[in-house]
């Protein structure tokens, strides 16, 4: 059965003009679904009961199951979500001041093996579809009874490795007939895919950039992130001036402080130098430490010597505020602690 959060509402609109329905029908559908979050074809009152039992026979509606769910002391609400077909994916809540971010997952697993990350370990499985990320909100949404303002694709996978999916997902989180939430609060982070970066950038979408850095030359970045074995540095910053100059949108650069490894003054130096003149932000990330990693969350006062310096030389830097840290805040640890029990890689 296809997953009928799967469909754009373009294709939708296709959907059922082959059922010989007609295509507003489409429009009625993504309300039900996306509006008013409901389980059930049965639920979707406006559409004939000849309607609603060819939705049936065709279509499934993709619903999560909650299979562990943890609560910080901050209000940070960590979901590991039953994706159906035996496998489990993480979903994080995150209160701000301006609204209610979720950070959603785009792979089962990962590929990318990131020194520092939880999610390194876990074998990667497969990708997420465009219905089963947009389903991560939902189901957020109607376990809290609440709406989402913003959306970060920063969870387990690469996203830029699962491309047309996470980008179907992001027309149908978009469309303002569905969820309805605006590109500019939709923020895409990356490890360094330097082909996607210039695909992106020629598509002039207005969600934000965000480019997981985390060193500044390629012996330590490719030590920390394998990925810089294939893309490096210098290639990764084209790619980024391009983006720039082609969207004329700041890129927010994630740079990650582990302790006497990436956090000295002379790392800092380096920052400025490879990202003097472009139109950007720093984003400085206290590391998350976990179990059998090789990287410890810097100092306070290095993290803050860190900012300051960078601030002072005209890149614009700010410190990440922990949130979570009372739960398994890193991606992939809660997931990891699941299989663990079960006895599972």
């Amino acid at each position: 059965m296809k997953n009928i959060k799967d469909y754009t509402i373009k294709e939708l609109k296709e959907e059922l003009e082959k059922l010989g329905e007609k295509p507003y029908r489409a429009d009625q559908i993504f309300k039900w679904l996306y509006k008013e979050n409901v389980t059930s074809f049965d639920e979707m009152t406006d559409l004939s009961l000849d309607l609603r039992e060819k939705l049936k026979k065709e279509f499934d509606i993709c619903n999560y199951n909650i299979l562990e769910k943890q609560v910080s002391k901050d209000g940070t609400i960590k979901y590991l979500f039953d994706i159906l077909d035996g496998n489990a994916i993480e979903t994080v809540l995150m209160e701000y001041k301006y609204g209610k971010t979720i950070c959603v997952s785009s792979q089962v697993g990962c590929k990318m093996g990131c020194k520092f990350c939880a999610s390194t370990g876990i074998a990667f499985i497969r990708n997420l579809s465009a219905g089963e990320i947009v389903e991560e909100i939902l189901a957020v949404e109607k376990d809290l009874q609440t709406k989402i303002s913003n959306i970060v694709f920063m969870g387990i996978g690469e996203p830029l490795d699962n491309f047309d999916n996470v980008m179907r997902a992001i027309e149908i989180i978009n469309y303002p007939k569905g969820l309805g939430i605006g590109a500019r609060h939709i923020s895409i982070s990356t490890c360094g895919i330097v082909p996607k970066i210039y695909e992106i950038a020629d598509k002039d979408m207005q969600c934000t950039l965000s480019i997981s850095l985390h060193a500044t030359n390629n012996e330590k970045r490719s030590s920390m992130m394998p990925i810089n074995n294939l893309y490096s540095i210098e290639e990764l910053m084209e790619a980024c001036r391009y983006y720039i100059q082609k969207t004329n949108k700041r890129i927010s650069f994630e740079y990650a402080l582990a302790k006497d490894s990436n956090d000295n003054e002379q790392d800092a130096k380096e920052l400025v130098k490879l990202l003097k003149g472009m139109l950007c932000h720093v984003n400085l990330i206290p590391i998350n430490k976990i179990e059998s990693g090789k990287y410890s969350k810097s100092t306070n006062e290095n993290i803050i010597k860190f900012r300051d310096y960078l601030n002072s030389k005209g890149i614009v830097a700010t410190i990440r505020r922990e949130l979570g840290s009372d739960i398994d805040a890193a991606c992939g640890q809660l997931r990891r602690k699941r299989r663990e029990k079960e006895g599972r890689k």
